[in-house]
């Protein structure tokens, strides 16, 4: 028997892990240019993996429902998930005055690693 929310719950941690796993290689291969490089590349992939986690969670919480109570509870996640990477984003740059590039290239990564993650079996 298939059950689509285990395979669901399976996709979305594997999927948090490969974004964990290409953020901290990026972070390691900028360790040479400093610390501040890494910290900027392991924040714009944190965000990411950490949004994706929280919209996986709020997707999957609710169980089996109507298809309209899972798309809101899909679009919810989605738009919480950008909030948290836009926010983090915001921080890194403006109030931390971290590199930029490190930043978008873990956010970058991060999402590259979503559609390998996706995409495999």
């Amino acid at each position: 028997m298939h059950d689509p929310l285990t395979a669901g719950r399976r996709l979305a941690t594997r999927t948090v892990v490969w974004q964990a796993t290409a953020t901290a290689l990026l972070a390691l291969a900028f360790l040479a240019k400093g610390g501040t490089h890494a910290l900027a590349a392991l924040l714009g992939g944190g965000a990411m993996a950490a949004g994706g986690a929280i919209a996986a969670r709020l997707l999957f919480r609710g169980g089996v429902g109507s298809a309209g109570t899972v798309m809101g509870r899909w679009l919810a996640g989605l738009a919480l998930k950008w909030l948290v990477v836009f926010v983090v984003l915001w921080l890194g740059v403006v109030v931390w005055h971290l590199p930029a590039l490190p930043l978008l290239l873990g956010i970058v990564a991060a999402l590259v690693a979503l559609a390998l993650a996706a995409t495999r079996r």
